[in-house]
């Protein structure tokens, strides 16, 4: 099949990859979000997906809207069999889904009609599954709500981040987007409508939703840090500043070195937020059992050990994160 690749960050290129090295489909175009400024210069750096299929040789088109005129007249004159789409970022009007023959068929990193909206990996973490994984649906103007051509299933480890988690769906999702263009291609795949029961949504998550709550237990502030890293990234405040939290880790049962034991406030260990630090190690307390801190990254600066980080500020008697 002739096909129009949509997409923008890392984790959709080795989607494009694959269906670029596939034998049965040729990728006309690729269509992408414009450049965008980065950098300490600010400079305009092309999307990952645009560098990917500029080093192919590939046409690549970047609307700032895909309802602009120009733009769908350029992918009228492709005429694309199927466009296969993986974080492109922008929502598709009618006019432009109507251009292929055989639709817009999404990859989703989710078991639909689990985690539907922009982020379906980080929810996952944040809730506790035990098990996600990766969907390829033909796109409706609804959200995510089209029927789904296959699915992949993939294990959430205990010490993923969204970021683990997510480069691996990236690479098995890219297997299944492939076999579903084959499929597709064949008559051998038939769009099967999502159920109406056991839907979820997951919003983008902001700045403000990876704020850690100390008096939360140390189950769910373990799982907030995972789930909001590499983005937006977790963080709470010490003497008035942000300190981002990089990565933390539970011991329930191992009791805080220089402290009373490893329990709650009530039973002799660190209060929500209090600090105990020592030369090797940082702990803060939770609403349950105390958790270490490894990696944090102080407001401005790179990201180092907890225990350097510790040492530099000369963490007091007493002192609290989240004030």
């Amino acid at each position: 099949m002739k096909l129009v690749f949509a997409g923008t960050p890392e984790v959709a290129v080795p989607a494009l990859d694959a269906l670029i090295a596939s034998e049965r489909h040729e990728v006309a175009a690729v269509v992408t979000r414009p450049d965008a400024r980065a950098g300490r210069g600010r400079r305009l750096v092309p999307s990952p997906v645009a560098q990917r299929a500029e080093e192919a040789g590939i046409e690549v088109l970047k609307p700032a809207r895909p309802r602009e005129e120009d733009f769908l007249a350029r992918l009228r004159e492709i005429a694309p069999d199927c466009c296969p789409v993986v974080a492109y970022g922008a929502l598709l009007p009618r006019v432009a889904l109507d251009v292929p023959a055989r639709g817009w068929v999404n990859l989703h990193f989710s078991l639909l009609p689990a985690w539907r909206g922009a982020a379906p990996v980080q929810h996952a973490v944040l809730a506790g599954d035990g098990m996600t994984g990766a969907s390829t649906f033909l796109i409706e103007e609804g959200l995510d709500s089209g029927p789904v051509y296959g699915v992949i299933t993939e294990k959430v480890r205990e010490t993923d981040t969204s970021g683990d988690l997510l480069t691996r769906l990236a690479f098995a999702g890219a297997g299944l987007l492939a076999a579903t263009m084959d499929g597709i291609e064949d008559g051998t795949l038939r769009a099967v409508p999502q159920p109406e029961e056991g839907v979820s949504l997951a919003p983008k998550l902001e700045v403000e939703d990876a704020r850690v709550d100390w008096t939360a237990p140390a189950l769910r502030v373990d799982r907030l840090v995972r789930g909001c890293t590499p983005a937006p990234g977790a963080w709470t405040l010490f003497r008035g500043e942000r300190l981002k939290i990089r990565s933390l880790t539970q011991h329930p049962e191992h009791p805080v070195p220089g402290g009373d034991g490893g329990g709650t406030a009530g039973d002799g260990g660190p209060g929500p937020g209090e600090l105990l630090a020592n030369k090797n190690s940082v702990w803060v307390g939770t609403g349950s059992h105390p958790v270490e801190l490894l990696w944090v990254q102080p407001q401005g600066k790179r990201p180092m050990t907890a225990a350097d980080w510790a040492r530099g500020v000369r963490v007091g008697d007493g002192e609290r994160l989240g004030e």
